[in-house]
């Protein structure tokens, strides 16, 4: 993880033109963040464990954040978390199974969602 971060803020200090990634390390099962908190971003990109993210699911569906990437290995709860966002204003874009575990038959899905912004 430090490594990632790391790259990610050189990237960031010697590129032109990126926005800031943030990072938190948090319990999202225990405490996710709430759809307020999501309201500072422009984007999320989310990747559960195998039982997906129902609850975050929720709070990103009550939230204004106009782009969402869902990452799954698992195409249940997949389908349920995105059942969740679409019922919550989001519009399901497109779906790409990547079969990167070639000896094994796990498929991982990326699916991405956009939200139109409300008018203030």
């Amino acid at each position: 993880d430090a490594a990632a971060l790391l790259a990610l803020d050189r990237a960031f200090r010697f590129a032109s033109g990126l926005k800031r990634v943030t990072s938190e390390r948090r319990d999202l099962f225990r405490r996710p963040l709430t759809f307020k908190e999501l309201n500072a971003f422009d984007g999320i990109v989310f990747d559960p464990p195998r039982a997906g993210a129902e609850d975050q699911s929720k709070q990103i569906a009550r939230s204004d954040v106009p782009l969402v990437a869902a990452v799954s290995c698992n195409p249940v709860t997949l389908a349920r978390d995105l059942r969740i966002l679409i019922d919550g204003g989001y519009a399901l874009k497109s779906v790409t199974p990547i079969d990167q575990f070639l000896w094994s038959p796990h498929v991982e899905a990326v699916a991405l969602l956009e939200k139109p912004r409300r008018r203030r």
